[in-house]
């Protein structure tokens, strides 16, 4: 199955905890990272003090179910240290499924496509170097979701 994942860190040297990540999830068991876009840096969600951040999507293969996939990310987040103490709070790294395959879940653990995917520059700019033409179910084309948000914050580096 051909998956997408959006990757996001601001502490604890962000880029290299990206690094860390991809590199985690190559490792990882019936997992192997295909692609990776370029980083990202974006200001927090929230509009918060907190550092920016610096995003990136790595589109992967996998023979993990979704949930088995979001398992293998929640580890990947546990071992660098990800503390969950405020929602959209500071943290080492993020993992979230975006896209997994053309499946649509909707599930008390998982949402796919992510629930909030079309509202972040951070995750479509990036998810669009890897597949520019990418349709996204029950979304639509990946070009018409980036034309409705504004990407002038969002700083390829």
């Amino acid at each position: 199955m051909l998956a997408y994942i959006g990757l996001g860190s601001n502490l604890n040297q962000p880029k290299q905890q990206i690094k860390t990540a991809v590199l985690a999830l190559h490792n990882a068991k019936d997992i192997e990272v295909v692609n990776l876009s370029s980083l990202y840096q974006s200001k927090p969600i929230d509009g918060s003090k907190q550092p920016d951040y610096i995003n990136a999507v790595c589109q992967v293969n996998t023979h993990l179910t979704a949930l088995e996939l979001l398992y293998a990310c929640q580890d990947i987040e546990n071992k660098q240290h990800r503390v969950r103490e405020k929602k959209w709070g500071a943290r080492t790294i993020d993992l979230d499924i975006i896209l997994y395959g053309v499946q649509v879940v909707a599930s008390k653990q998982l949402i796919i496509p992510h629930p909030q995917m079309m509202n972040r520059a951070f995750v479509l700019v990036p998810l669009s170097e890897l597949e520019d033409d990418l349709k996204v179910p029950v979304l639509g084309p990946l070009q018409d979701l980036i034309d409705k948000l504004d990407t002038s914050e969002l700083i390829k580096l």
